[in-house]
């Protein structure tokens, strides 16, 4: 009897103790939430990247609102870049609006509905620079090395198209990086910040090559028109190296580093000098321009002397 009464008791016992065991062992593999994402002890990768982001509060928060105002401003004659360029620096206003909550969140809120907020917008500059950077060069690449074509693909419908995909593709990555979890995730950025930089290098150097060549014969000077648009395209690939070439450099190697050096150091690093892109793009704009519309005389000459200077003795361009 008192085996047949101990015998179901120990059935229930076993299961349960095992039951406990397992709650533990999952209890102590969770990892508490950070607002450094794992970095609590090693967070000077963060603090710089966050540092290079309070200038685009400063600076680029501003510049981006003025360059969508002026594309407003000038929508009856729009260039044909002009979507690209609206969407991008669109992106940018919300990026560069970030920074102060990154800071109020690490020291003070602790919260990771913040942080999810946070790591979208951090998806939206990852994706939404790159891509419509290259749908700029694209559209300039065809303008000049393929003319003709360029004069059939005029119409808005296409840029329209493409501008709509990008925001699609955009919206989709920041929805999965926020979410988190998925496996290689990183890599996705890589190939694509990899594919996107090769393209803008090979863009520009084409558009450079073809306008080098574009001298009439028996002619050492260049046009004036196009000795502008020569400088710059050069200054834009300038900025392509200096802002995309740090991630193109580091990020591939991720193998190569431990997890918490990649994490706390290299991509930090790296996406600072990709994030710091949201105040010298607009700022680039802003100084080609033959006259800011919202801007003295004055200022833009103590703004961009160079463009001031370069813009009296230049004849206005048209928009293409």
């Amino acid at each position: 009897m008192e085996r047949n009464v101990s015998s179901p008791l120990n059935m229930t016992t076993v299961p349960t103790q095992l039951l406990v065991n397992a709650t533990g062992d999952i209890n102590a593999t969770v990892k508490p939430f950070s607002v450094f994402d794992g970095c609590d002890h090693q967070v000077e990768g963060i603090l710089f990247d966050l540092t290079l982001q309070c200038i685009n509060v400063f600076l680029g928060f501003p510049a981006n609102v003025l360059v969508i105002a002026i594309l407003i401003r000038n929508r009856k004659e729009p260039s044909t870049s002009d979507i690209f360029l609206g969407c991008l620096a669109a992106m940018d206003v919300y990026f560069s609006a970030m920074p102060p909550l990154s800071f109020l969140n690490l020291y003070l809120w602790h919260s990771k509905g913040v942080w999810s907020a946070l790591k979208f917008s951090y998806g939206v500059k990852d994706t939404s620079g790159p891509l419509f950077l290259s749908c700029i060069c694209l559209d300039r690449f065809v303008a000049v090395v393929f003319p003709i074509q360029f004069g059939q693909l005029k119409h808005i419908k296409y840029r329209l198209s493409l501008s709509v995909l990008v925001l699609c593709l955009t919206f989709a990555y920041s929805a999965a990086k926020t979410v988190g979890g998925l496996p290689n995730f990183e890599k996705v950025f890589t190939g694509e910040v990899l594919a996107t930089f090769t393209w803008m290098v090979v863009c520009n150097m084409s558009i450079l090559w073809v306008l080098k060549r574009s001298r009439g014969a028996g002619k050492d000077e260049m046009h004036p028109m196009k000795r502008k648009a020569f400088k710059m395209v050069l200054s834009i690939l300038c900025i392509i190296v200096f802002n995309y070439l740090p991630p193109v450099a580091l990020f591939p190697f991720e193998d190569f580093y431990s997890p918490d050096v990649f994490r706390c150091y290299v991509q930090p690093v790296g996406f600072a000098f990709l994030n710091v892109s949201s105040t010298i793009q607009p700022l680039v704009y802003l100084c080609r321009l033959e006259k800011a519309q919202f801007l003295s005389d004055g200022c833009v000459k103590k703004c961009c002397p160079c463009a001031a200077e370069e813009n009296t003795k230049a004849p206005p361009a048209q928009n293409t």
